[in-house]
Parts: structure tokens; sequence; C-alpha cells
């Protein structure tokens, strides 16, 4: 199978696929049927875990903990009835603008 993005897209399906199903056979189903709190709480779980590989400079542990991060972030979007494109078509819309002046427009609305 080829490493690109689109694994996210492939992941999320089966997440989704997943909403609903008996939480007892499924760690996935288990945590969307524990809401979304939850679904945030793991996401910053993983967060945590993946700053604190990175910052001990540990590269193995990093690219472990940053899939589980973007599991779980996937995870936390299906609880919310989002999809990726939604976060997708949001980079696009900021795609070209400085990251300064783009904080600075959020900061002041």
């Amino acid at each position: 199978m080829a490493a690109d993005a689109s694994q996210l897209d492939q992941l999320f399906a089966t997440i989704a696929a997943r909403k609903g199903a008996d939480a007892a056979g499924s760690y996935t189903a288990k945590l969307l049927a524990g809401g979304t709190l939850l679904c945030a709480q793991k996401l910053g779980e993983e967060a945590v875990e993946t700053v604190i590989a990175a910052t001990r400079g540990d590269a193995k542990a990093t690219i472990a903990e940053s899939a589980d991060l973007l599991y779980h972030w996937l995870v936390l979007l299906a609880a919310l009835d989002l999809k990726p494109a939604d976060v997708y078509a949001e980079l696009a819309r900021r795609e070209g603008r400085s990251g300064l002046d783009e904080k600075a427009t959020r900061s002041s609305s």
C-alpha cells in the first residue's frame, strides 16, 4: 500500500462505518459511543504524548504517537459529524495567506 495522505480519508471511512456499531467489539465504536467528551479527551492525551516524544527527540515514538493523534482526530471529527474535507477546505481557504495575518484576523473577530 502506498503511504500518502489519502490514507486519512480511508481511515475516516472505516471510523465512520463503526459509528453505532457494537462497542464491545470495536475500540472505535467504544470511543464514539462515549461521545464528544471522551473523543476529545483521547485526542488531547495523544497530543500530549506526541509532544513528549518530540521533545525527547525520539523520531520512532513521534511517528507512532502522530499516527495515534491523527486517528483520534478523525474519531473526534466523526463524533461531531464533521468530515476531513471540512478541514481540508479550511486549509485551502487559508492557503497563500501569512499565518500571522490569518491569526490576527481570528483574534479581532
